[in-house]
């Protein structure tokens, strides 16, 4: 099963031609996977609370895009988002962008999890990885 986030493509996501900028992508990944986490800490502190409390944070460490067909100005996408691998220290998103169904663009991200005061990398915690593994 998928976390599944609506997006709608604005005048501002796209070029003259009404299509979606490729770097665009990332921001409505970005905004997937931010309110997927939401989504499984509701039970647990808001992300902000926790992120001020454990000084934790996700960082991007790669990250592969592959374009099927452009979107295009007005179209409604849905991102859906599932955890394809987790591991101590990180977890490998995959993301598919769909409009009607159809398959626009595939993402993989892979993140790390980090302390913000030392940068140092830090165990993801095994309720986030249980609870995203629900999903």
């Amino acid at each position: 099963m998928a976390h599944i986030f609506p997006v709608r493509v604005y005048y501002s996501d796209t070029d003259a031609g009404g299509i979606v900028y490729h770097a665009r992508y990332l921001d409505f990944a970005e905004h997937a996977r931010t309110e997927l986490l939401r989504s499984i800490s509701s039970g647990h502190q808001a992300q902000s609370e926790r992120m001020a409390l454990e000084r934790l944070a996700f960082v991007v460490k790669s990250l592969t895009v592959e374009y099927h067909r452009p979107a295009l100005l007005d179209d409604f996408l849905e991102i859906h988002t599932t955890i394809e691998q987790s591991k101590r220290f990180s977890m490998t998103f995959l993301q598919r962008v769909l409009r009607n169904n159809d398959e626009v663009a595939t993402l993989r991200v892979k993140v790390g999890s980090i302390n913000l005061e030392t940068k140092a990398i830090m165990p993801i915690e095994s309720w986030i990885t249980e609870a995203a593994s629900r999903l």
